[in-house]
């Protein structure tokens, strides 16, 4: 996230130095914050429970602060479903493991389901400015968020495995049925908990391998680095269409 602010910083061509970029949130380690101009990048963690401790503590901030107009977008990496590695999903909808559009929480003793419908207008404008950037495929399609990294994502290779490969094959590929394009485990609670707060977001990933072909991570760690730094091009140039538009100069 650090890295993000720096580039953010210089390709809006913001004045001061790298030191100026500084943790608003060091005296917490529960997350990392750096402001560049009127863009915040905060870290998550890994997880529902990580990502949603983190959106509490933002959603409180941005009202207390009486931000206006904000858009909230996730950036990270994912497993993709039939897709190539490197290529750029933006969600749609959030699904669970039973590629249903829904989050359930259980507040008290009680299940309470949230939809995880995603801003379609903003998906469309991130796409839009993808065409931008011909360097990487970027599509929309239905992101799977689940709770474990390991068996919930069919992967064979944890210290835990109770199905086969067959098994494993023939849930992804139902998966791509659906519709569903990657896979990862933060963007359910984050579509319910932005749509609850009428904050417009989106979810921005890229996938580091086709789940259909392999359960690890074979790229080379410097393409791996390329590869993360797509969802972060992609962002800046939407970025910086949304401030020209409030300072048309």
């Amino acid at each position: 996230m650090k890295a993000f602010a720096l580039f953010i910083r210089k390709e809006l061509g913001l004045e001061g130095s790298e030191e100026d970029i500084q943790d608003i949130c060091a005296g917490t380690d529960r997350y990392c914050m750096y402001k560049a101009g009127p863009v915040l990048s905060v870290s998550h963690g890994m997880g529902i429970p990580s990502i949603s401790i983190m959106l509490h503590g933002l959603i409180k901030l941005l009202y207390y602060a009486k931000c206006y107009d904000v858009t909230i977008i996730r950036i990270g990496t994912s497993g993709g479903i039939g897709i190539e590695p490197g290529s750029v999903v933006i969600t749609d909808t959030a699904v669970d493991s039973f590629f249903k559009p829904q989050f359930e929480q259980i507040i008290l003793d009680t299940v309470v389901t949230q939809s995880t419908e995603l801003d379609k207008e903003l998906a469309e404008e991130l796409l839009n400015c993808s065409k931008e950037i011909p360097d990487f495929p970027t599509l929309i399609g239905h992101t799977m968020c689940t709770y474990d990294f390991y068996e919930g994502q069919g992967r064979l290779d944890g210290a835990l495995c109770s199905f086969s490969n067959e098994k494993k094959l023939d849930y992804l590929q139902r998966a791509y049925k659906t519709g569903n394009r990657n896979i990862e485990m933060e963007s359910s609670v984050f579509a319910a908990m932005c749509g609850l707060c009428g904050l417009k977001a989106a979810v921005v990933c890229v996938t580091l391998l086709n789940r259909l072909e392999c359960d690890q991570i074979n790229s080379p760690h410097e393409v791996l680095l390329e590869y993360q730094q797509r969802p972060q091009k992609l962002i800046s140039i939407f970025i910086k269409k949304c401030l020209r538009r409030y300072n048309p100069k």
